[in-house]
């Protein structure tokens, strides 16, 4: 009764655990795989990052549009030195002077729309100086005064190109380039992705063809055993079988670690932890649909994000251009100031009265003020700024021979892809029929062995020749999935629903 007892808990307890081992097995399809590569896989958050850096680069450009508005302070600023006093009979005298100042700076700049900038700013500060007379037995002698000052300025670059904005067009160029190379990443990564699947996929599958080809060739033992206890086989026909079992049961060892290999190498693919437990899950339906080439060459050369890279290439190039032609070209600039400065006239009182006096001197003192308009034009650089032209003239030209010679590849690459499409098509079409006759035809050959009109060795070639066709059936598939994906990625349209993968 205890060993009763002692089983029955047992065994609950072994299906308890076993139950609860079943349930951490992921079940993915691969609809399921896609999304988890795209939100969870080291390339999509590597290049996620890569194209914030280079929006945060596009904003901080766009920003230099707005106004800046700064503030510092300076509370103390402390210096003691010797200071050398010309005289206008003599030689200089070498005073000692100290300066202990406390105050702050206030500025705002507004950024025109034309890439020059007004700009308001203010300095206020309260000062201790003192000085010993060097010709008064270093007498020393010590003032407290308050500075305000309060400006206006103007300044415009004329005769040339706007350089804010080009900079801003360049940052936006940089922008676009980095959408595009990350669509074209997670379009890469749903193929690797397709394909990480499918080599999961077909080990399992082939896992699965091992463990029934060894179930069989033990059935077939057991079966041939039979035959020799009765005396209907020689000998050497066990051992035959049980030389089967043993390479089946090799051949399961193998192909069981193959696949745990992969599963580790397509959770690693996109983004998984390595220690959960997953199984691939697929419908192995594949429906032909028509794929026109001429349509594939259209939408590929007008969505391919290796032609719209180039392009945006070509117009950052013709920005380098124009920016080596104006190191030599004719320049000006207009500028303009007005500011009032006042400076405390009391020798002593609180900081209030000294910053009244000052604002008293401001209006008292005449103002500073002033406006130029400088021009520029380099005469001679023997040949400097001319090469540099050239040099970006001739890359430009590289861009545009890059851009063609990519406009021919896709070509060439969409033909050789839609005709991929339909091979694997054909061969899969053929393959599934194959597999059919196999399995009818190893279906016999088993009735056959066991009445006695086979032998387990031709059984075995037979179940050979079944496992191969169910390979080849499995391939076929997988090459169609494969084919499918590639050109959905090379021409960024879903022929089999007849969409196209970007937002219009």
């Amino acid at each position: 009764m205890n060993d009763f007892r002692r089983q029955a808990i047992t065994a609950f307890l072994a299906f308890c655990f076993a139950g609860a081992g079943a349930s951490q097995v992921k079940v993915i399809s691969y609809g399921e795989a896609i999304r988890i590569a795209l939100g969870e896989s080291y390339t999509v958050k590597y290049y996620k990052e890569e194209m914030d850096a280079t929006r945060f680069s596009y904003l901080h450009t766009k920003a230099a549009f707005k106004p800046l508005l700064d503030f510092n302070l300076f509370m103390p600023a402390w210096s003691e030195e010797l200071t050398a006093i010309s005289q206008v009979d003599g030689l200089p005298v070498y005073n000692s002077t100290g300066s202990l100042q406390a105050g702050g700076n206030l500025s705002f700049t507004y950024v025109l729309p034309t890439g020059g900038n007004f700009a308001f700013s203010s300095r206020m500060y309260w000062e201790n100086y003192r000085t010993a007379l060097f010709d008064r037995d270093n007498e020393e002698l010590e003032r407290n005064q308050v500075y305000s000052r309060f400006a206006l300025s103007f300044s415009q670059p004329i005769f040339t190109a706007n350089r804010l904005k080009e900079n801003m067009k360049a940052a936006e160029l940089g922008f676009r380039k980095s959408g595009y190379s990350f669509t074209r990443v997670q379009m890469d990564i749903i193929y690797n992705v397709t394909e990480g699947f499918y080599q999961v996929y077909k080990l399992a599958y082939e896992d699965r063809i091992n463990k029934d080809r060894l179930a069989n060739s033990r059935e077939a033992c057991r079966i041939t055993k039979l035959k020799q206890e009765m005396g209907d086989l020689p000998e050497g026909e066990i051992l035959i079988a049980e030389i089967t079992v043993a390479q089946d049961e090799a051949r399961v060892m193998e192909s069981q670690g193959k696949l745990e290999a992969a599963k580790d190498e397509f959770k690693l693919l996109i983004g998984l932890e390595l220690k959960e437990e997953i199984e691939l899950e697929a419908d192995m339906e594949f429906d032909a649909f028509p794929v026109d080439m001429q349509q594939a060459i259209e939408e590929a050369l007008r969505n391919r994000m290796e032609i719209r890279e180039n392009s945006l290439d070509i117009e950052l190039q013709a920005i380098e251009v124009k920016r080596a032609r104006r190191e030599r070209e004719f320049r000006g600039n207009i500028s303009a100031y007005y500011d009032f400065t006042g400076l405390s006239a009391r020798t002593d009182g609180t900081v209030g009265q000294l910053a009244g006096s000052s604002f008293r001197n401001m209006t008292d003192r005449p103002s500073n003020r002033g406006i130029a308009l400088t021009v520029s034009y380099p005469i001679a650089d023997w040949g400097r700024a001319r090469n540099q032209v050239r040099r970006e003239q001739v890359r430009l030209k590289q861009r545009e021979l890059d851009l063609e010679n990519t406009r021919r590849g896709v070509e060439k690459e969409i033909r050789e892809i839609v005709r991929s499409v339909y091979e694997a098509e054909k061969r899969f079409r053929i393959n599934r029929r194959n597999q059919e006759v196999a399995a009818e035809s190893y279906r016999i050959s088993r009735l056959r062995f066991e009445n006695g009109d086979m032998t387990s060795q031709e059984l075995s070639i037979e179940q050979e020749r079944l496992s191969q066709v169910q390979l080849s059936y499995i391939e076929s598939y997988i090459a169609c999935r494969l084919s499918v994906a590639n050109l959905n990625r090379k021409t960024m349209y879903d022929f089999e629903n007849n969409r196209s993968f970007l937002a219009e």
